[in-house]
């Protein structure tokens, strides 16, 4: 008896599916699936062509990104997040990448002076916008309010979080340079700090608001 023969008897025994079947029945499945991705990135890709769209990837892609006020020429895949490029493509270390899933701020840069996960922000979307990672906070050797404050109170431990939480508690100040307790607490309600540091993270940012509304004041 033939391979297929048996297999002819075996499935319609009882309506049971043999393993040889049902590994047919996939491998169609999956042909079928690439066949039919295939056809749809043809499309778009034909689609974008007549529309004088151009399609970035899925190759490293010429990008240009602002960061701390200077123009950063360079080539990534479109999938790369923005603290990646900022760490591996341009050696900006100080953007941490604690959780990699927008949980724990750990990664957070200004966008615009607005504060964002850049482990969940892609690179080229970035692209245009003003970037600010915690290196552009000082001004040669003078540290930001908030940074020379963080030091003084000892607000910091391990030092993973320690970058989002300045950026978080900086971009604050911007907006309002008189916060109450109430007010920094909020701001920092999205980044985690697992050694506990909060009081002197409060404490610091309050101490650091002074001297800003100082300086704006003046």
């Amino acid at each position: 008896m033939t391979d297929d023969s048996r297999e002819s008897n075996e499935s319609s025994s009882g309506g049971r599916v043999t393993r040889r079947g049902f590994l047919k029945g996939a491998g169609l499945t999956a042909a079928g699936a690439a066949i039919v991705e295939c056809g749809v990135a043809a499309l778009d890709e034909a689609s974008a062509a007549a529309g004088g769209t151009k399609v970035a990837g899925p190759g490293r892609t010429p990008v240009t990104l602002t960061v701390n006020g200077s123009a950063r020429r360079l080539e990534i895949e479109p999938r790369t997040t923005l603290a990646d490029a900022l760490r591996f493509e341009l050696g900006l270390t100080g953007t941490k990448v604690v959780c990699d899933r927008g949980s724990c701020s750990a990664c957070t840069v200004w966008l615009d002076k607005t504060p964002v996960c850049a482990c969940m922000t892609l690179a080229v979307d970035a692209a245009g916008r003003e970037i600010t990672t915690v290196e552009g906070l000082a001004r040669g050797d003078e540290l930001h309010p908030v940074q020379a404050a963080f030091v003084e109170h000892d607000a910091m431990q391990c030092g993973f979080c320690t970058p989002g939480m300045v950026m978080s508690c900086a971009a604050l100040l911007e907006r309002n340079p008189n916060p109450t307790l109430d007010d920094v607490r909020t701001a920092t309600s999205g980044n985690l700090c697992r050694c506990g540091t909060y009081p002197k993270v409060f404490e610091a940012t309050l101490a650091a608001a002074g001297r800003v509304a100082g300086k704006k004041g003046a």
